[in-house]
């Protein structure tokens, strides 16, 4: 039986490629739209190397909305959308707010109109733990109250859960999933996709692997005087690939109507936190590269720390991340090794 046809915005994005390799692994036919405006065309050739499948991929900015309209005409088999498109660097929200509320917010609702006007049966949205700002207690459940965003990104966030919340109780016809991930680090164990940013890395892990291979001079540890043993500030770094997998499940569970509420929401991380020290201290010991570090004043935006409980995901979704936190700082060492051999040839 034919599976179903599944979108897949910010496909070529880190989470999306990765996402989209999971999907055709288990039989999805997938379309991809992004932008490019943070991710290469060449990622398309890793995906199709992994899976022996090229995806359809269509170029365009979802915040067009004539654009988008066009394009779910033309595509009226549609089942289901996982929805990554968005800007996500922290830092760079606080300087340029508008950005990304006009990014982010807008493509969300050009998605829903058509979700609407197209009888798609679903959206699983890729949301965040940064709804949570710092929580009261650790780790954080899905019943934790949404707190003040320390970010415009985090706020991004929290809005468009309100806007999918507010168009799916109107709309009983369609389900809706928001994944709140934590901090998605490595890479495909066949290094052929992994994290690439395009300029300098707003995320840990891909600076860390760039200053270890020389092209960062240093990595900048921002703040070592937060409330935590070692003073830096604790995330919970979950494997992409773990996370990909989530996806699949996720919207497997739309398609086959195994949702038990309309909306549904899901932390997906490990349920453990790791420090920033701890990140570059295990990196150093896995791959025996010494890294070039400082210190440097906290950063505008960042909480202390937050790690998920991951008990509602994993006996609801029966999904569980399993891949350890060495072999994942390994593979965003291999693959940082691979892309940089490939484009120097």
């Amino acid at each position: 039986m034919k599976k179903a046809k599944i979108l897949v915005t910010g496909g070529t994005g880190y989470i999306g490629s990765h996402t989209v390799v999971e999907l055709q692994n288990k039989g999805f036919e997938v379309i991809i739209v992004d932008n490019l405006s943070n991710s290469h065309i060449e990622v398309l050739d890793g995906i199709t190397e992994i899976t022996g499948i090229c995806p359809a991929f269509e170029q365009f900015n979802l915040c067009d909305s004539e654009t988008t309209k066009s394009f779910f005409l033309k595509h009226k088999d549609i089942d289901a959308i996982i929805h990554f498109a968005a800007f996500k660097a922290v830092g760079e929200s606080v300087e340029k707010p508008l950005k990304y509320y006009h990014n982010n917010l807008e493509s969300l609702i050009n998605i829903l109109e058509n979700i609407q006007s197209n009888g798609i049966k679903g959206l699983v949205f890729s949301s965040s733990c940064t709804v949570y700002g710092q929580p009261d207690e650790l780790p954080v459940t899905e019943d934790a109250p949404i707190k003040k965003a320390f970010s415009p990104y985090g706020n991004t966030k929290q809005i468009a859960e309100e806007i999918i919340s507010d168009f799916i109780s109107i709309n009983t016809d369609s389900k809706a999933i928001a994944l709140r991930y934590f901090n998605p680090i490595g890479a495909h164990k066949s290094s052929k996709i992994g994290e690439l940013p395009l300029g300098v890395p707003s995320n840990l892990v891909p600076f860390i692997t760039q200053t270890a291979i020389g092209i960062r001079q240093q990595l900048n540890v921002f703040g070592n005087d937060y409330d935590t043993p070692d003073g830096t500030c604790i995330r919970d770094y979950i494997n992409v690939v773990d996370l990909a997998k989530a996806h699949v499940v996720a919207v497997e569970r739309i398609i086959e109507n195994k949702n038990k509420q309309n909306f549904e929401v899901f932390n997906l991380g490990t349920g453990s936190g790791a420090s920033v020290f701890e990140i570059i201290n295990s990196f150093e010991k896995v791959t025996n590269k010494k890294l070039n570090y400082k210190v440097v004043a906290r950063r505008a935006g960042d909480i202390e720390k937050v790690y998920a409980d991951t008990k509602f995901a994993n006996e609801e979704l029966g999904w569980k991340a399993e891949t350890s936190l060495e072999e994942t700082l390994l593979s965003a060492w291999n693959w940082e090794k691979n892309y940089r051999a490939k484009v120097t040839k």
